[in-house]
C-alpha cells in the first residue's frame, strides 16, 4: 500500500512504523532496523523529525544519506534485506525534496547490531534484549534449539535403552543404542569426560521425563457448556493428565480424546452404516501431535491443556508460533521448533509429511461444514480453537430423514457383525470398523455387549485368537 507524505506524517509511531531525522547516526538507526527485523517487520520514514514531525527531507546531505542507505549492510549482523524508495515532497522550508522510506521485512533469522546487541520492537520502542530473552528469541527463530540443550542433572542411567532399540529397529539402524545416541542428532555428547544428555533425548527416550520436565505433559479438561467457569460456578466434568515419554503422551491423549468425541451412526442409502463425528479423526490426531511436537519446552511453568466445550476444542500450547510461521500463513508454512522430535514422530507415522497437516485439517473441516481452526496468542500461550460439527442427541441422517430407534440401529449393527464373523472368525476390530463405517470404539462396545450377552465368545488371545458364535 502506498501512502502520501501527509499520511506518513500523521501516522503514529508504533510496532511497525517509525520516523527518523536525516541527522540520525547509522549506528542508532541500525537498532531500529534490527528490532523490526527480529519482530514483525515495519517501515521507517527517514527525513521526518520523530519529535516535531517536521519534514526535513534527505537531499541536503548526500554523504550522510549514503551512510544511511548502507546501514542494513554495514551495521546489522547478519545483513538485513531491506527495500527502499524515495518519495518526493516539499520540505518545511518550501524546497523540493525527498523522504527515504525503508521497508524492513520480518526475518526468520536473529539479527544484532555491530556491538552484538539484539533489539526487539515493542510498541514504539526498540528494546535491547537481555541474555535470557535473546536466547529465547534464538529458539523461536530456530537459530538454536532448546531440545539440544542438556537436561540438567540427567545421566545415561536416565535413558531407557529398550526404547532407543525400538526406535532404531523402526528406522533400520544397525549399531548399538549407545552408538546411535552418540553419533546421531546430538542426543548424547560429552563435556570433558562428563556425558551431556539432551532435552530431546530425555523427552523421547527417558525413563521418567517428568523428573526433569515436570510440566512436559498434556492435561485434558472437559467443561459443561461453552464457557470456562470458576468458583461456585465451576463446570469441569473431567480433568485427566497424560505423562510419560512424548510418544506415550500422544498415544494416550488421542485414545482418550476419541472416547470423548460424539458420533452418530446411521444406515446410508447404499445399505451400509455410516458415522457422523463432531471432529474428524485426523484433526484430533494432528492437533494433538502439533501441540506436543511444537511446544516450547523451555517454558517450564505450564503444560499443554486441551479444553473441550460443547461447541469446540481448544488446544493451549506453551510458546509463540515459531520461526516464520504466522497465523496468516500457518496453513501452508512449516517450521519445526523441535526438529529432532518431529523427525522421531515422523518415523512413527504421526507426522505424515512435513507442512501438510494444517492444510489437510482445514480441508477435512470444510468437508463437514465447519470453519478452519482459529489461532491466537495470549501472553506466551498459543490457543488453537477447532469448532465442532454439532450433532443433536439421537440425530439420524438417512435419505428419507426418518429417525430410527437406537435399539434398531444396534440390532442391525449386531447382525452385520455376526455376518462378518461368520465370513472370517479371526476378523479384527479395525477390520469390522472399516467394513461397517463405524468407529472402532463403537465396535469395541458392540463386541463387549455381544460377549456379555453370550452371543459370541473370544477364543485365544486378542492377536492370535478368533471369534466363535454361540449355539444357544
Amino acid at each position: 500500500m502506498r501512502y502520501t507524505i501527509e499520511e506518513i506524517r500523521q501516522m503514529p509511531e508504533g510496532q511497525t512504523f517509525d520516523c527518523k531525522s536525516i541527522h540520525i547516526e547509522p549506528k542508532a538507526l541500525a537498532n531500529t532496523i534490527v528490532a523490526m527485523a527480529n519482530a514483525d517487520g515495519g517501515m521507517i520514514a527517514v527525513g521526518i523529525s520523530d519529535k516535531t514531525r517536521r519534514i526535513e527531507g534527505v537531499n541536503q546531505d548526500k554523504a550522510h544519506l549514503n551512510e544511511i542507505l548502507r546501514t542494513p549492510f554495514d551495521f546489522c549482523v547478519p545483513t538485513i534485506s531491506v527495500t527502499t524508495e524515495f518519495m518526493p515532497c516539499q520540505d518545511s522550508e518550501g524546497n523540493d525534496n525527498h523522504i527515504l522510506i525503508i521497508h524492513v521485512p520480518a526475518s526468520p533469522r536473529l539479527h544484532a547490531n555491530q556491538a552484538d546487541e539484539v533489539f526487539w520492537r515493542v510498541g514504539d520502542k526498540s528494546r535491547k534484549l537481555p541474555f535470557e530473552e535473546r536466547l529465547q528469541l534464538m529458539y523461536d527463530k530456530g537459530e538454536r534449539y532448546y531440545e539440544d540443550s542438556p537436561a540438567y542433572d540427567a545421566t545415561i542411567e536416565d535413558i531407557d535403552m529398550d526404547t532407543v532399540k525400538a526406535y532404531m529397529k523402526r528406522i533400520g539402524y544397525g549399531k548399538s543404542p549407545m552408538e546411535y545416541l552418540q553419533e546421531n542428532k546430538g542426543f548424547l555428547t560429552y563435556k570433558g569426560d562428563v556425558p551431556q544428555v539432551s532435552t530431546a533425548c530425555i523427552l523421547l527416550f527417558g525413563k521418567r521425563p517428568q523428573n526433569f520436565f515436570p510440566r512436559a505433559r498434556v492435561r485434558f479438561i472437559k467443561y459443561y457448556g461453552t464457557e470456562e467457569k470458576v468458583g461456585r460456578e465451576m463446570n469441569v466434568i473431567k480433568d485427566v493428565t497424560f505423562e510419560g515419554r512424548i510418544l506415550d503422551q500422544i498415544q494416550k491423549t488421542i485414545d482418550y480424546l476419541e472416547t470423548q468425541v460424539k458420533e452418530h451412526s446411521y444406515l446410508g442409502e447404499d445399505g451400509l452404516f455410516k458415522t457422523d463425528r463432531e471432529y474428524p479423526k485426523f484433526v484430533i490426531q494432528e492437533m494433538t501431535v502439533n501441540s506436543v511436537c511444537h511446544r516450547d519446552y523451555s517454558i517450564k511453568g505450564t503444560e499443554i491443556q486441551i479444553k473441550m466445550f460443547d461447541d469446540r476444542l481448544v488446544f493451549e500450547t506453551p510458546g509463540k508460533l515459531p520461526g516464520i510461521v504466522r497465523t496468516d500463513n500457518i496453513r501452508h508454512t512449516h517450521f519445526s521448533r523441535n526438529p529432532k522430535i518431529a523427525e522421531y514422530l515422523k518415523a512413527y507415522d504421526y507426522v505424515k509429511e512435513f507442512g501438510e497437516g494444517v492444510d489437510r485439517m482445514c480441508r477435512e473441516l470444510s468437508a463437514i461444514g465447519t470453519k478452519e481452526p482459529q489461532y491466537h496468542l495470549v501472553a506466551f500461550i498459543m490457543k488453537a480453537s477447532v469448532w465442532a460439527n454439532v450433532l443433536e442427541e439421537g440425530q439420524e441422517k438417512t435419505i428419507s430423514d426418518q429417525k430410527r430407534p437406537e435399539s434398531d440401529q444396534i440390532s442391525d449393527q449386531i447382525k452385520m457383525i455376526l455376518e462378518l464373523i461368520k465370513e472370517k472368525p479371526q476378523i479384527s476390530r479395525s477390520e469390522i470398523s472399516h467394513k461397517m463405517g463405524l468407529h472402532e470404539s463403537s465396535v469395541k462396545r458392540r463386541l463387549k455387549m455381544m460377549v456379555d450377552k453370550g452371543i459370541i465368545q473370544r477364543i485365544g488371545s486378542d492377536k492370535g485368537g478368533h471369534w466363535q458364535i454361540s449355539n444357544n
